[in-house]
């Protein structure tokens, strides 16, 4: 299955496609889409969509994964651009007819990690090694890819890892 997860932003959206079989996970293509704050809002989602619809074409996704949307109070603008930037990667995931799968962020962490408390170098670190790369560049490319590994193999019930992750830690010697 190849999988593409998008850690939303509206300065830099992270991207990440992977192909997800039996347990293995493997980058196909990996970014960031970026804007500028002095740009129309406008201009702005409409690049975030063309460049997230040519990836979806380009690289043939079957599904799309992007974090549930979360918000503190003390910065309620915040989140309602970051809604803007979500509808705009959803569109894009409808216009190329795949679907959209939505994870909170500790899912995410504790698929990952094992944890859904880890930390940005926590999940940086256990993408490097399930993935089998060395660096993933800004955060929200490995966060991107965290998204899509989730996706490609759930955390189970039981408290183990997820099988593509456990197998990482078995290979190079991690422990929980």
């Amino acid at each position: 299955m190849r999988i593409l997860g998008i850690d939303t932003g509206l300065a830099e959206t992270g991207y990440g496609v992977i192909d997800a079989d039996d347990g293995r996970c493997a980058v196909v293509e990996a970014g960031v889409i970026s804007t500028r704050a002095d740009e129309l809002l406008t201009d702005r989602l409409s690049r975030i969509h063309r460049a997230l619809t040519d990836v979806i074409a380009e690289f043939s996704v079957e599904c799309v994964v992007v974090e549930d949307i979360y918000a503190e109070y003390k910065h309620p603008r915040t989140a309602i651009m970051m809604g803007h930037a979500r509808g705009v990667i959803i569109l894009a995931a409808a216009d190329g007819g795949v679907s959209v799968h939505s994870y909170p962020a500790s899912l995410v962490k504790k698929a990952v990690t094992g944890t859904g408390r880890a930390s940005k170098d926590q999940v940086r670190n256990m993408v490097h090694r399930a993935l089998s790369i060395s660096d993933t560049g800004p955060s929200h490319v490995s966060d991107a890819l965290a998204l899509a590994i989730c996706h490609a193999s759930p955390a189970r019930g039981d408290g183990r890892l997820p099988a593509a992750i456990e197998r990482a830690m078995n290979k190079k010697g991690g422990t929980r």
